[in-house]
């Protein structure tokens, strides 16, 4: 065999497993929502969304963290003073409403 000749080797043809085209649609969904549904994909997305809205922490109220949602609440009136710590405590609320849920969610994936 010289250097120019080369063997092409096909592989036999694989019988059909029973793929469906909703079965790929249901493995993408599955991979997309992390198994956990739409609304526990989205769960964190939502509450860093409601989290937004400033002076209100309502990414804790989303996460039936009423009285972390309360105490921030009341803790801002002196912290809108400064100019430097209420914005450390807005963008510290948004982490921890996504944090928080994102713990929901897992917990209640491994319930």
């Amino acid at each position: 065999m010289s250097d120019s000749e080369y063997v092409v080797i096909l592989p036999a043809e694989e019988e059909d497993d029973g793929v469906s085209a909703l079965g790929v649609f249901g493995i993408i969904w599955t991979e997309l929502s992390g198994g956990i549904g739409a609304w526990g994909a989205l769960r964190p997305i939502f509450a860093i969304v409601v989290s937004l809205v400033p002076f209100l922490f309502l990414g804790q109220h989303f996460n039936r963290q009423h009285r972390k949602g309360l105490g921030w609440f009341l803790i801002q009136f002196p912290l809108i003073l400064s100019v430097v710590l209420w914005p450390v405590i807005f963008i510290w609320s948004i982490f921890d409403a996504w944090w928080v849920s994102s713990g929901i969610v897992a917990e209640s994936q491994n319930s």
